[in-house]
């Protein structure tokens, strides 16, 4: 890969010489963001460091050592990150107490989506060679497709804003007694001209162990004994390719490549004797992306605006004997490949009406493909791999939205979207559920169709050159995965083809204020959740005696102890946040951000009910120092109260147990020295007091961890 990138470099720096020859007058933008991977999103970005309420700048994502997104956004107000914990060992982002499966992730404005779970893990994005992150809360644009009930999260990824653009980046990660765990390393060249533009870039992570906090106490040795964390080990990396063509000022259409790689193991609960260890690890992660972007003005009063892509996603999970990971002969062990495709486009109209009204029509199409076989495992020795099973479905969405210009200070937008659904093949390979005596078969799943509707308006108030002010109101929906509806659990769930979309109502008033060296942004929020999606026990599915219909009931056959997802929960999400960025002094520089969020989610079945994975109370401290030239000092403090979590070592005869968990204050501290004008060294630690706490049952966090850094740009 070192010879790859070597290679790829010369040829980018001789064809950037060559080009220069050429054109001698080659624009530097200094806006590195690749505008045509943007969604909509309705606060300015903030400068310098850059931390608001709907974005995150790339020097705030070098300048807090972020080099995975769950890190990265956790910096935002009304952003949490979290762990799954269990086996998955996946890194989790709420927004505004809404999860990944109500808040799309996608790169460049392209949905990142798996078809079968969308159980994504934001650890496996790395953030070294983004421009920016998008967050767009509660209100999110129809124009930006189906899905977005409580948000929408978009990654921007970087072009060229000089006829040579160079950065390239490298940091390597000590543990808790100064000992290698890991690197991370970006390099991005591009050339940028008059009428067209190119980039290459390449960013690799690798953690090769991680450190419990030394007043870690080990509880189950076998399962965990302190010092490195055991099965802590990933490994990531992502490529890009990108080609612009700017023939005059208005268009501008871009072809991009992006393959990204990674492989992680799993570290095990440290502490529940009660559930057998599962001895997992994810070999092979992959996604691939080729997709076509543009904006064409259509005359003086029109534009349109396309996008084109084709998405692949493999990956695959392992299951192991032991902690050894050699092995495969026991009944759970098993390899579960998925192989996923998804195609698809969008194409929105901007038709400027007057001076004052311009109406946007939006209309996306998605085709999604999700293929598994699983092998399976036996003391017999005969591994045992299923056919392949294939569930395809597309999606549609037809979004309308108008912006009104009331005064030269009121701006109203108004705007709704259709989405529908057509489940085409839901396929699985097994006996149907309470099905007795019968062989395993490949059958379909009952398929339902769904639609839904959204709809939002907002209010924008230039209230003075300092004040603006903003009120909008949103009503969206999701609708459920392929698991959702129809996965049994290992026989322990009944499918429910009828299941229907969530929806959240999202209501919010707030404002931003600037002055001189000052801003602070502010909002309210409160969100009504209906049709929440909930596994619900049922009391009883009767058996039968074939696999094809009518089915004939087994007399005095009940199976019991199942569950089934059901639309059946509500609630209300609703709290606060509030940003702050100030210029104190010449080379002082001072921000902070504040978050409180409430969440009251139950259904009537489960009254014990807690939502999980968010904390009360979130909040972030820093400080830029320049004291010398060149020398930049910036100390911060991360600050969370505790959140609900499920205390997973319960017996199956007692009900859930739910408590409190993971308050933190986090340190940390890092310095940077300009050695150059185009070549920066410095060094870091985060949790710089060593401290002990969980986000969820049983899955401690880093303790301190110390680091190097190198840039060098040009």
């Amino acid at each position: 890969m070192r010879t790859i990138l070597s290679l790829l470099l010369s040829a980018g720096c001789l064809a950037t010489s060559q080009a220069q020859a050429q054109d001698q007058s080659a624009p530097d933008t200094g806006d590195d963001r690749f505008a045509l991977g943007q969604i909509v999103v309705t606060a300015p970005r903030s400068e310098g460091i850059g931390i608001d309420g709907e974005s995150l700048s790339r020097e705030a994502i070098y300048k807090f050592n972020r080099t995975a997104l769950d890190d990265a956004i956790n910096l935002m107000p009304g952003v949490v990150a979290g762990n799954s914990g269990g086996t998955r060992n996946e890194r989790l982002v709420f927004v505004r107490g809404f999860d990944r499966f109500q808040v799309p992730l996608s790169i460049d404005g392209i949905r990142v989506y798996l078809p079968a779970d969308n159980r994504l893990d934001y650890g496996r994005f790395l953030t070294t060679d983004i421009s920016e992150v998008q967050v767009a809360k509660g209100y999110a644009s129809v124009l930006d497709g189906p899905g977005a009930m409580g948000g929408a999260i978009n990654l921007v990824t970087r072009r060229p804003t000089k006829a040579l653009d160079i950065d390239v980046r490298g940091m390597v990660t000590f543990d808790n007694d100064a000992d290698y765990a890991g690197y991370s390393a970006s390099a991005l060249i591009g050339t940028r001209h008059e009428r067209w533009y190119a980039q290459a870039s390449y960013a690799r992570s690798f953690t090769d162990h991680w450190d419990l906090p030394d007043s870690f106490t080990p509880i189950v040795p076998t399962l965990e004994d302190g010092g490195e964390r055991d099965f802590s080990r990933t490994r990531d990396w992502r490529a890009n390719v990108k080609l612009g063509f700017t023939p005059n000022e208005s268009d501008e259409y871009a072809i991009s490549y992006t393959r990204q790689d990674g492989s992680k193991n799993a570290p095990l609960h440290v502490s529940d004797l009660v559930n057998t260890p599962r001895f997992w690890t994810w070999p092979k992660w992959e996604i691939e992306s080729i997709y076509f972007l543009s904006t064409t003005a259509l005359g003086d009063r029109a534009t349109l605006k396309t996008r084109a892509y084709y998405n692949r996603f493999d990956s695959m999970l392992r299951s192991f004997n032991d902690r050894t990971q050699s092995t495969q002969s026991r009944p759970f062990a098993f390899d579960s490949p998925y192989f996923d495709k998804a195609w698809g486009g969008s194409a929105q109209l901007d038709f400027r009406m007057s001076d004052a009204d311009t109406l946007r029509l939006a209309f996306h199409y998605r085709h999604d493909k999700h293929v598994e076989a699983q092998t399976s495992f036996s003391t017999a020795g005969v591994p045992s791999t299923e056919p392949r099973q294939t569930q395809t479905e597309n999606t549609f969405s037809i979004a309308l939205e108008n912006e009104l210009a009331l005064t030269t200070a009121l701006r109203f937008t108004v705007g709704g979207s259709f989405d529908w659904r057509d489940l085409k093949r839901a396929e699985e390979f097994g006996s149907p559920l309470g099905t007795s005596g019968t062989p395993a078969v490949l059958y379909q799943y009952p398929r339902r169709d769904a639609d839904a509707w959204n709809l939002q308006g907002r209010f924008d108030w230039d209230a003075g050159d300092a004040l603006t002010l903003h009120a909008s109101l949103s009503s969206r929906a999701r609708f459920p995965t392929i698991f959702e509806r129809f996965s049994q659990r290992f026989n322990t769930a009944i499918p429910n083809p009828e299941l229907k979309a969530e929806r959240a109502t999202n209501a919010e008033i707030g404002g931003s204020w600037t002055a001189g060296g000052v801003r602070v942004d502010g909002a309210l929020f409160y969100s009504w959740v209906d049709e929440a999606i909930f596994s619900v026990l049922t009391p009883g599915y009767p058996c039968t005696a074939s696999t094809t219909p009518p089915a004939t009931p087994i007399p005095g056959c009940v199976l019991t102890n199942l569950s089934q997802s059901r639309n059946v929960g509500s609630g209300e999400y609703y709290g606060a946040e509030a940003s702050l960025s100030a210029t104190l002094a010449p080379g002082l520089d001072l921000g902070a951000n504040y978050t409180v969020i409430k969440r009251d989610l139950s259904y009537a079945a489960n009254p014990g009910f807690r939502p999980t994975g968010v904390p009360t109370h979130k909040g972030l401290i820093y400080a830029d120092w320049a004291p010398l030239a060149g020398l930049h000092v910036q100390p911060s403090v991360e600050i969370a109260s505790n959140r609900w979590t499920l205390f997973t070592a319960t017996p199956a005869s007692q009900p859930a147990r739910y408590y409190r968990t993971g308050s933190y204050v986090n340190t940390a501290l890092r310095i940077d020295y300009a050695v150059t004008e185009k070549i920066e060294i410095g060094v870091g630690a985060r949790n710089l007091f060593d401290e002990e706490y969980s986000l969820t049952d049983g899955f401690p966090e880093p303790g301190r961890s110390l680091y190097l850094t190198l840039r060098a740009r040009y």
